[in-house]
């Protein structure tokens, strides 16, 4: 298939087999609606454990099938939008977890994905993704996983927080603090029983019981 610059997706998978043993990167080429895998390099099918045909057969299923739904869920609109914009000086660059089965462990990669090729009338057609894998002996990776958790975590329970009023978000920060509820109704100027009924409907709005819970809410929405 030509596309506008008159080059074929075919010459362009060509070129990236003569060197992707040079790339230290899985890398991955989608067809575009379907996201389909078009190609895979070899290294990526070594870790996967199937062949190129395998997983092209795998169809709309291959993301479901190794990556952690919560990539599927946060970074898959990410780049559906940057199909949508069309734009192909844009990457999108995100963390994600793989792995060949549900009897191995998850392992994260740094991805980075973006537009390579369109079709004769300017539409999008396929998309280049280099993921380039974390060495879970490196100190980094222990951080990259707390920021995976983190972003998890603020997605999964940003509506509970916006359920919070105002007051209630000033309240929280200080609970997480160690704030008691004199020493809240002090800093806020409201009385401590007012501060005790605060303190009780944030954690049921919040769905949270430990003090480390709520702390941990309070740090991943930038409140301490």
């Amino acid at each position: 298939m030509k596309g506008q610059s008159g080059t074929r997706i075919e010459d362009k998978i060509q070129s990236i087999r003569k060197i992707e043993c040079l790339i230290p990167a899985v890398l991955i080429i989608h067809e575009l609606p379907s996201m389909h895998v078009a190609y895979m390099s070899i290294n990526g099918q070594r870790i996967l454990g199937l062949s190129l045909d395998e997983l092209r057969a795998i169809g709309e299923d291959y993301h479901h099938e190794f990556f952690h739904p919560d990539f599927v869920a946060d970074s898959i609109p990410q780049i559906m939008e940057m199909i949508r914009q069309n734009r192909p000086d844009y990457e999108v660059t995100y963390f994600q977890q793989v792995r060949p089965s549900a009897q191995h462990d998850w392992s994260i990669y740094l991805s980075t994905t973006k537009i390579i090729h369109h079709n004769e009338a300017g539409e999008p057609t396929y998309i280049l993704t280099t993921a380039v894998p974390i060495n879970t002996e490196h100190h980094i990776s222990h951080k990259v996983e707390r920021l995976i958790e983190e972003n998890n975590l603020l997605r999964r329970n940003h509506h509970l927080f916006n359920s919070l009023t105002r007051r209630e978000v000033e309240i929280l920060r200080l609970m997480a603090l160690g704030l008691s509820s004199s020493e809240i109704s002090g800093k806020v100027f409201i009385s401590e029983k007012t501060a005790n009924t605060h303190r009780r409907n944030i954690r049921a709005k919040l769905k949270v019981e430990t003090n480390y819970d709520l702390v941990r809410f309070a740090q991943v929405f930038d409140l301490i």
